[in-house]
C-alpha cells in the first residue's frame, strides 16, 4: 500500500506541474498549438480506442493500447498481436503492428510499431512555384519497446522506450523518448483509474542533405549549411477513467450475456489545449461490439462510431475491427484492424 500511495503521489505532481505551469495559466490568451516536433505522435490509434474517441488510458487492455498507456499490455492473458490500417485526411495513411506476451504472469513485454506516410506532393520552389515535376513525401515511424509489470491484482504500471524518426524529402530528425502510465482498479463501485505521460523526451532539430545549399562563393567547399532550431516532442499528459455498468464484473447490474462499459479521459499537451474524450462500447457474449465515441475541445475531430466481432476457439481468438470518425471540415476516416490471441 505504501508503494502505490508513492507511486500516485509522483504520478499527481507530475500532472500538476503540466497543468499548472506558467505557460499554460491563460490558455485563451497565449496557446503554444504547432509549435512541438514531430505531432503525429498525437494521432488515434488501435481500432478500437478510435471507435471509443480515443478514451482508452483507463479502457486500453492489450497491445494496441500501449500508445495511450503502456500498462495496457498487462492484461495480456498469454501472447496477442494486432494490425490496423487507417485512411486519415488529406490522402495520408498510417499502420500499425504490434505484439505482447505474458511473461510470468506479473512481467508482460511488447513491441510496437507506427509507420505514417503522407502519400506523394508535388515539389514546388520559389521559381517554380506551380511545381518542378518531381514528387516528394513526408514519413514518420515510431517504434516501441514497452515492459508492464503486475503490482497487486488491482495496479499494474509500465513504461515505454521509443525511438522516433520523421523524414521530409532529404531533410530528417531523429530521436528518443518514453512513456509511463498506470492502471489501477480503485474499488470504488468498480470504477477503473488510467493515468499516462507520453513523449517524454529531449529537444530535437532537423538535419540532412536539404539543409546544404550551393553557395560557390562563399568558401572553398561552396556549401552553406542552414541552421535549425531546436523544438520539443508533445509531451501528453492523459487521466481515464472507466467503469463496466453492466456486465459479468459490473457493481450496478449483473449480466452474463451483455456487457457496456463507459470510458472518459482528460488529455492535456504540451502544445494544446485540455481536451477530452467520452467512449463506450456494448458487447454481446464477448462475439459482437458496438462503439461509440466523442471529442470534446477538439478544433477538429468530432464524434465517432465503429464495430466489431470476435471469433473465439480453443486455442486461439481472432478479432476484426473498424472505425468511422468525423473530421468535420476534414472529412471523415477510416480505420481497420486486426486483433490475434493465441
Amino acid at each position: 500500500m505504501k508503494r502505490m500511495v508513492t507511486y500516485y503521489i509522483i504520478v499527481l505532481s507530475i500532472f500538476n506541474s503540466i497543468c499548472f505551469s506558467s505557460e499554460n495559466v491563460v490558455p485563451d490568451v497565449v496557446t503554444k498549438v504547432a509549435t512541438c516536433a514531430a505531432n503525429w505522435l498525437k494521432l488515434e490509434t488501435g481500432t478500437r480506442a478510435i471507435g471509443m474517441g480515443g478514451a482508452y488510458t483507463a479502457a486500453g487492455n492489450g497491445i494496441s493500447g500501449v500508445p495511450y498507456n503502456p500498462a495496457s499490455i498487462a492484461f495480456i492473458d498469454n501472447q496477442e498481436a494486432f494490425l490496423s490500417q487507417t485512411s486519415y485526411i488529406a490522402d495520408i495513411t498510417y499502420s500499425v503492428l504490434g505484439f505482447g506476451r505474458n511473461m510470468s504472469g506479473t512481467d508482460f513485454i511488447g513491441v510496437h510499431v507506427f509507420a505514417l506516410d503522407s502519400g506523394p506532393m508535388d515539389l514546388t520552389t520559389e521559381d517554380e512555384p506551380d511545381g518542378t515535376g518531381e514528387q516528394f513525401k513526408v514519413t514518420g515511424i515510431c517504434l516501441r519497446g514497452t515492459y508492464a509489470r503486475r503490482l497487486t491484482d488491482r495496479l499494474r504500471i509500465g513504461i515505454t522506450g521509443k525511438y522516433i524518426r520523421e523524414d521530409i524529402y532529404t531533410a530528417n530528425m531523429q530521436t528518443v523518448a518514453i512513456d509511463i502510465g498506470s492502471n489501477f482498479n480503485t474499488g470504488i463501485f468498480g470504477f477503473v483509474l488510467g493515468m499516462s505521460v507520453t513523449n517524454l523526451g529531449p529537444e530535437t532539430k532537423y538535419g540532412g542533405e536539404g539543409l546544404e545549399v550551393d553557395i560557390e562563393e562563399l568558401d572553398q567547399n561552396g556549401e552553406l549549411s542552414k541552421i535549425t532550431e531546436y523544438f520539443p516532442l508533445p509531451m501528453t499528459f492523459r487521466m481515464g477513467l472507466m467503469n463496466e455498468v453492466i456486465g459479468p464484473d459490473s457493481e450496478f447490474v449483473k449480466n452474463k450475456n451483455h456487457k457496456l462499459i463507459v470510458a472518459m479521459d482528460g488529455i492535456n499537451s504540451r502544445d494544446y489545449t485540455l481536451i477530452g474524450a467520452l467512449g463506450l462500447e456494448y458487447a454481446w457474449r464477448d462475439i459482437a461490439y458496438v462503439r461509440f465515441g466523442n471529442r470534446l475541445g477538439h478544433d477538429t475531430a468530432k464524434w465517432s462510431v465503429g464495430g466489431g466481432f470476435s471469433i473465439n476457439a480453443k486455442s486461439f481468438n481472432v478479432g476484426l475491427d473498424y472505425a468511422y470518425v468525423n473530421y468535420s471540415i476534414l472529412n471523415f476516416t477510416h480505420q481497420f484492424g486486426l486483433n490475434f490471441e493465441f
